[in-house]
């Protein structure tokens, strides 16, 4: 299926031309390797508008598993030390300046800062202060960071000046 991307007007803020969206797994979607029914609902959802790739140590190994059934999206996975750098390589791979990312830790807040915007999940892991200072959005969990780009007038609202 040929993706739509999402173009949004934000005033203050100006136009996005997403067309990727980047999201890291553990902690972020997924807490203690179980990636709830509703997060997995929201992915195949936002499959139809944009590229997904999630981004992963597989610190748990269940990554497979765990995605098992959405197979519209890239599994990309990292090699545990410099995390943070493989993401932002990945990120630039992807072009940042149409590319959203979502994380939670601190190996995220260089892909959090670089991207077109980043939004920070704070859920059961907690949230790194540096992932927090890089990002444009806060949230309470990975439902709520999948609903802004699934409802983007949210993300209007949030972001406008």
């Amino acid at each position: 299926m040929d993706k739509r991307g999402l173009d949004l007007e934000i005033p203050g803020w100006g136009t996005l031309e997403v067309q990727n969206a980047l999201l890291d797994l553990n902690g972020t979607l997924a807490l203690d390797g179980i990636l709830p029914e509703t997060i997995k609902e929201r992915l195949h959802r936002l499959q139809e508008i944009l590229a997904v790739y999630v981004v992963t140590a597989d610190t748990h190994g269940t990554v497979a598993d765990l995605l098992r059934d959405c197979a519209d999206l890239e599994i990309v996975q990292i090699e545990v030390g410099n995390e943070a750098e493989q993401k932002c390589d990945l990120l630039k791979k992807l072009g940042a300046s149409h590319t959203v990312a979502l994380g939670n830790g601190a190996n995220d807040s260089l892909m959090l800062r670089m991207a077109c915007l980043g939004i920070c999940v704070m859920q059961g892991e907690g949230t790194a202060l540096q992932a927090l200072q890089a990002s444009d959005v806060l949230v309470r969990d990975g439902d709520e960071a999948l609903d802004l780009l699934l409802k983007p007038a949210r993300l209007v609202a949030t972001l406008r000046s």
